[in-house]
């Protein structure tokens, strides 16, 4: 780089260097596609040229209302059209978007309000009592409230704060966007769940989201003007980035609202959905569909799944339905997915059922816009064996990795020690390099010294045909110190006992991997469809 630098004399800003940034898509997009369908929610339609007006528009009113680059504006928004112009509209006048997650107690909103500073949240008034909750709940004022009215779901407008279409109607359609000088600016700040303590901010940077958006398209192996599903909440990592991706590809993204089978299979049927994502749970929603939610439909759907591994039950059901599904990886300080369970059809194709799905449910390898993702010894930061029983942490390095902790720099230190990203995931690594996630470092049950994976047990219990979702959590025992315990939800109509579903997995699983108790009930679930083990380990903890 030296020698170019000295011989050429330029320097990058004469170097005709853009910083990157999501943003240059939708500029993109309004350019050359401008009369193609960028959103879609139920009869509700608007095209490239509209959908950039509004993020313009939304941009301009949120600076006359005083809000400066670099500060935060907030949402408590479900998947409709507001929460993809707020991704562009946002950024476009320089702020931080804060997407936040709508399930949140009123304590913990209250917190993030104030952590991150916002200055202006956009709120659905389904949640405006949670928006009021939360500022009554803070020191000092709070954000200001614009409320986003949805007459189409039953909310109308309350008349109490300014409504979103008023607020954009103030904005100028020739406001000129104001672009990143430095591609590490700050883009979108998230909060991470918080099950233990207070949530942890997180900052993602343009660079970041937009080689997200690059290597999704590439790894989804995606053509022109897909058609692609809201299942993945807006609040969730920016919703895997996909907004961002979409102007890219010229594509066409349709709000849910409320992700049901009905939902999902009326969109595929009436909307030609070509991909969505979503976790492990979506897939068994759309499995165990009633005949009555069901619609048919004449291509393959291609999906991405993460927010934990998928049963290779899962797998095996819904492939048949129409569905092709890659096992995706990530976290939330990661951008979303950065690992891939990338098929391989010359080895794979011709292996038995059983044994292709099996590997369809790895972790898989890094995605095409990351340095390095391998499987580590946290302690000494080297390379475990891959030979599929060594197990270690998943470490990730790269482009899409956050900047860090909001004002947190010692677990900002913590996270990045030894220069990777310590994801907290126990995995194994197999001889080509696929990883299989066994556990989070939280979650292994340590039974008489033995590591035992949840995931595993799990995996195994879901092979039952009367078993709709299972969790597996650690009990305390006086002679073990720990063994699993498996909570279960039976398919509507199905019976199970405990005692058969005990027998089931001890057929398959090592003495010790067994669980030895089986509870029978709902699985407490965040709004991305992840089982919270937190409160499962308390029940077990009593039992």
């Amino acid at each position: 780089m030296g020698w170019m630098a000295d011989e050429t004399g330029l320097d990058k800003r004469r170097a005709n260097f853009v910083p990157l940034t999501p943003l240059s898509h939708l500029n993109r997009a309004a350019r050359l596609f401008p009369d193609r369908e960028a959103l879609v929610y139920g009869a509700r339609r608007w095209t490239y040229a509209q959908y950039h007006e509004r993020c313009t528009r939304l941009a301009s009113a949120l600076t006359k209302l005083g809000v400066k680059p670099g500060e935060v504006v907030a949402t408590l928004l479900p998947n409709v059209p507001a929460h993809a112009e707020a991704h562009f509209g946002v950024p476009a006048m320089g702020g931080v978007l804060n997407t936040i997650n709508i399930r949140l107690d009123v304590d913990t909103v209250a917190y993030i309000f104030s952590h991150g500073g916002a200055r202006v949240v956009l709120c659905d008034t389904q949640y405006l009592p949670l928006a009021e909750a939360a500022k009554e709940a803070m020191e000092g004022e709070g954000p200001l409230i614009i409320e986003v009215a949805d007459e189409q779901a039953g909310f109308p407008a309350t008349g109490r704060y300014t409504e979103y279409e008023d607020f954009l109607a103030s904005g100028d359609p020739a406001f000129a966007w104001v672009m990143p000088e430095d591609e590490w600016e700050s883009l979108a700040l998230n909060y991470t769940s918080g099950t233990t303590g207070r949530p942890k901010g997180v900052v993602y940077h343009h660079r970041g989201a937009y080689l997200m958006t690059m290597g999704t398209v590439v790894s989804w192996q995606m053509r022109l003007f897909p058609r692609y599903l809201t299942i993945v909440p807006l609040f969730h990592c920016n919703g895997w980035n996909h907004t961002w991706m979409m102007p890219l590809v010229g594509g066409t993204e349709i709000c849910l609202r409320n992700v049901t089978a009905k939902g999902i299979y009326d969109a595929i049927a009436d909307e030609g959905v070509t991909h969505f994502g979503g976790a492990p749970i979506v897939l068994n929603m759309i499995i165990n569909a009633s005949e009555e939610e069901r619609r048919p439909f004449d291509h393959v759907v291609e999906v991405f799944t993460a927010g934990a591994p998928p049963p290779v039950a899962t797998l095996e059901a819904i492939e048949p339905l129409g569905f092709n599904v890659t096992q995706v990886y990530g976290l939330t300080e990661t951008y979303g997915h950065v690992t891939e369970c990338l098929w391989r059809p010359d080895l794979w194709d011709d292996l038995p059922r059983e044994e292709r799905y099996t590997i369809k449910g790895r972790t898989g390898v890094a995605m095409p816009m990351m340095e390095d993702i391998t499987v580590m010894d946290p302690e000494t930061m080297t390379q475990i064996p891959m030979d599929g029983e060594a197990q270690g942490e998943i470490m990730i390095r790269g482009n899409c990795v956050m900047k860090g902790y909001l004002k947190n720099p010692k677990a900002t230190e913590e996270a990045f020690a030894g220069g990777y990203f310590h994801s907290g995931d126990i995995a194994v690594q197999y001889p080509d390099g696929y990883m299989k996630i066994r556990d989070r470092a939280k979650d292994i049950i340590i039974s008489g010294g033995e590591n035992v994976s949840s995931v595993e047990v799990e995996d195994t219990l879901m092979r039952h045909p009367a078993v709709l979702l299972c969790a597996v959590v650690a009990k305390p025992d006086e002679k073990w110190g720990e063994v699993p315990c498996a909570f279960v939800e039976l398919k509507p109509g199905a019976s199970a006992t405990e005692e058969e579903l005990i027998a089931f997995a001890r057929a398959r699983l090592a003495g010790f991997k067994t669980p030895k108790r089986v509870v029978f009930r709902e699985l407490p679930k965040t709004s991305t469809g992840k089982i919270q083990k937190f409160e499962l380990r308390k029940i077990a903890a009593e039992l």
